[in-house]
């Protein structure tokens, strides 16, 4: 729930943030009202968020069996977690895109144990499930503070919003948050359609490769970090924004070809890891582990565009993702597991195609410097 009320209450804002900083990143001035800006609709989106969900949590809460009382305890801890996290997302941006990437991983680090030792010290002396999420949120205030020291080294942080910057945000917002909305409730469709279809060993089957994909994220962190701010600040210039975009593209197919091999010669080992109970899903792992990578491309892509300010038309894109969905159970067996899997294949590589080309065609249209 946490992580859908950040997807959402962010909605594109700090790819906005990032992408229009990515332009003006030498001019500390510009670079603050472009963060203060980010901000001001920050606070905005996040009262709206919480006043959503805070009622549907509430509801969700209490109708599994917890009491009003840590009900209402459950969400005030989340709030401080939820707009840490918000605040967190904008200031790191300045930091990221003048790589200054050591001093963010050692804060990041640093609020990671915090976490662990808050939480490893409270958890036994007050057991309870709004401590643990108190825990999770009290570290990131904390290491937000550091964070905004950083960050006034690249941006002059007494500047305020202003309203053109905010409307060039708004813009992004408008362009990525129904596709947000789409993303979180088709992220979980793999689950949803072995739910009504399949049975609850395929079930326990996809979660326990999926916890394996898992180690994919560690690439997709890395490429945010430090090849998504180089490629923002490149010069509006065709040739080099296109030979570096097909340079990327590559080597993160080559990246994930090479995860996908991996995973197929040591298969037996990453089973033997997940338990007896699934040592013969070698196939399906492979299946799962080409999606993922597939899925990992996409995010790249995404990624990549966006923060260069290419955004899709979002009609378009979940009409395309809905399209996909509707072809994808015609033509394949999704009461299985091995056919829900080549069903996720299917839809992942629609994506990708889509994306790529979009990509290429924004790249088309950028003038040729002499």
């Amino acid at each position: 729930m946490l992580g859908t009320m950040i997807v959402l209450s962010d909605g594109g804002l700090s790819t906005g943030v990032t992408s229009l900083m990515g332009k003006v990143w030498k001019d500390k001035t510009k670079s603050g009202i472009v963060l203060a800006s980010g901000f001001k609709l920050k606070n905005i989106f996040s009262i709206v968020s919480i006043v959503i969900v805070s009622p549907i949590l509430y509801y969700l809460l209490v109708t599994n069996g917890a009491t009003w009382f840590f009900s209402v305890f459950i969400i005030a801890a989340m709030i401080p977690a939820f707009l840490s996290s918000m605040s967190m997302q904008l200031y790191q941006i300045p930091l990221l895109i003048n790589q200054e990437v050591i001093p963010l991983q050692k804060n990041h680090l640093s609020v990671n144990l915090a976490r662990v030792a808050l939480l490893a010290c409270s958890i036994f002396i007050f057991p309870f499930a709004f401590v643990a999420v108190l825990s999770n949120g009290i570290p990131q205030v904390w290491g937000n503070f550091k964070l905004k020291y950083l960050s006034s080294f690249f941006v002059n942080s007494n500047q305020k919003a202003d309203k053109e910057v905010s409307v060039e945000l708004i813009k992004f917002v408008k362009r990525i948050l129904p596709g947000s909305i789409y993303y979180c409730i088709s992220g979980q469709l793999t689950i949803w359609i072995i739910s009504f279809l399949g049975s609850t060993d395929s079930i326990a089957q996809i979660g326990a490769i999926s916890r394996v994909a898992m180690a994919l994220t560690i690439i997709s962190t890395v490429f945010h970090t430090l090849i998504t701010p180089r490629f923002i600040r490149l010069k509006y210039d065709k040739t080099l924004i296109f030979n570096r975009y097909l340079q990327i593209v590559v080597g993160m197919v080559m990246i994930a070809s090479l995860c996908v091999a991996f995973f197929w010669l040591f298969s037996d080992y990453v089973l033997w890891i997940l338990g007896p109970n699934y040592s013969n899903l070698n196939f399906e792992l492979v299946l799962f582990i080409i999606g993922a990578s597939i899925d990992l491309v996409v995010g790249v892509l995404f990624i990549l565009n966006s923060n260069r300010g290419w955004l899709v038309n979002p009609v378009l894109n979940i009409f395309i993702g809905v399209m996909s969905i509707v072809v994808g159970v015609v033509l394949f067996d999704v009461s299985s597991l091995v056919g829900v899997l080549y069903f996720k294949l299917f839809v992942s590589l629609i994506v990708l195609v889509y994306y790529f080309s979009f990509g290429l065609f924004k790249i088309s249209k950028i003038p040729k410097l002499s």
